[in-house]
């Protein structure tokens, strides 16, 4: 009796979700936990395990397609490994490796009229994939002959003959937004079309806080087991400043400001699905081993597509840092419902006036971009000197002062 693979039960605010990658082939002999397949959602991925050891014998949902919670994506038949049932269509039964091509595979090679047998597969033990298949495809039209086109005869000196030759392609490639994609593309717009965002600038001083992670990083990683980086001063900073300027780390709910007594700060990572913001809980009773910790957490969560929706809700403010990019001053976006985001950028010497006297040192810009509805001009500027005075005098953070 075959077992049916179903979709995970989705969160609460999730409606439906996106097939993704199928790790497993059908005829594919699996392990009990082994991944079968990624299901993408607007929020996170979700991993879908083989219940227990079998066969993969049908895929009901290939990639791209939409599901919903509990919906059946598969059926698996326990037991040993038997050879799955022969797929229909003269140029897959002439396949040599028929039975490792996926769903989408096989149908790409039915709509184009290739024979697998003349593609070598990339893939893990050979298989092959789509995008093997479109490189078949781009080599067979590059060697084609050029239809009226004629044999050119070498030119006479007295009649010199010119001729445009095709030497290449002009190719475009379509590939679907993910779903996490999508949702980031929706939340941004909708921060540009329904807030009064504005930024304001300033810049700081960074010496003091490289001078600090110079003379100390050797004993504070040996102590804590983490490198001290940058993220844990501007996390200590901004949590500073939002415990003097509450209305920042406030929010609008219909036509009331929810003001928040503590301090859950979003921090924004890229990772190859898109741009996600990962919260970091309760920044005014984190050290700053503890900030590194977490930051490093969220950061390999992220990336390994990892991330619950837990780890995803919340947050009362967002920091971004477009510095390790290489930015030099951006204008950052809100990351609705909360109602300020701090943009941090590189570092970069520049010749500056102190006591004086010309200077040289590493200076960094600062962008608050802030809902104008609900923080006025003069709180946005506070705050964004509040964090500028902090970061250049370290100090004060130790002392809450």
């Amino acid at each position: 009796m075959s077992v049916e693979i179903r979709v995970p039960d989705l969160p609460e605010s999730v409606a439906d979700a996106t097939v993704g990658d199928w790790h497993k082939n059908v005829g594919e002999y699996v392990k009990a936990g082994e991944l079968l397949v990624d299901i993408e959602t607007d929020k996170v991925v979700l991993e879908v395990p083989a219940p227990e050891d079998g066969v993969l014998t049908h895929i009901l949902f290939e990639r791209g397609a939409t599901v919903t919670s509990r919906q059946p994506l598969a059926q698996l038949q326990p037991g040993a490994a038997t050879a799955a049932p022969p797929a229909a269509g003269s140029l897959e039964d002439s396949a040599k490796n028929a039975d490792i091509l996926t769903p989408s595979v096989r149908r790409l090679l039915a709509e184009q009229g290739v024979d697998p047998a003349l593609i070598v597969g990339t893939g893990k033990g050979g298989r092959i994939s789509r995008e093997d298949v479109n490189r078949h495809l781009v080599q067979q039209a590059v060697s084609a002959p050029i239809p009226g086109a004629t044999t050119l005869a070498p030119p006479s000196v007295s009649a010199p003959v010119t001729a445009d030759v095709q030497t290449g392609m002009r190719e475009e490639k379509r590939v679907p937004m993910t779903r996490l994609r999508q949702r980031v593309a929706e939340r941004l717009l909708d921060a540009k079309n329904t807030t009064a965002m504005l930024t304001t600038f300033n810049e700081v001083n960074m010496k003091p806080i490289m001078d600090i992670r110079k003379g100390y990083q050797e004993r504070f990683e040996k102590r804590h087991d983490i490198k001290l980086g940058f993220m844990s001063f501007y996390v200590r900073a901004v949590t500073e400043a939002l415990k003097r300027y509450p209305i920042v780390n406030a929010s609008i709910d219909g036509n009331d400001i929810v003001y928040h007594n503590y301090f859950d700060i979003s921090i924004a990572v890229s990772t190859e699905r898109g741009l996600v913001t990962p919260v970091l809980r309760d920044c005014d009773s984190m050290s700053l081993a503890d900030i590194e910790r977490g930051i490093k957490s969220l950061a390999d969560k992220a990336r390994d597509g990892k991330l619950t929706v837990d780890d995803l809700s919340g947050g009362n403010f967002t920091i971004t840092n477009g510095g390790v990019f290489g930015s030099l001053m951006s204008t950052p976006i809100i990351n609705p419902p909360q109602s300020a985001i701090l943009g941090m950028h590189k570092i970069q010497d520049r010749p500056m006036a102190v006591d004086g006297q010309v200077v040289i040192l590493p200076m960094m810009y600062l962008a608050l971009s802030y809902d104008h509805r609900i923080i006025d001009g003069r709180d946005s500027v506070g705050f964004l000197v509040t964090v500028k005075e902090l970061l250049e005098d370290p100090t004060r953070l130790l002392l809450d002062i």
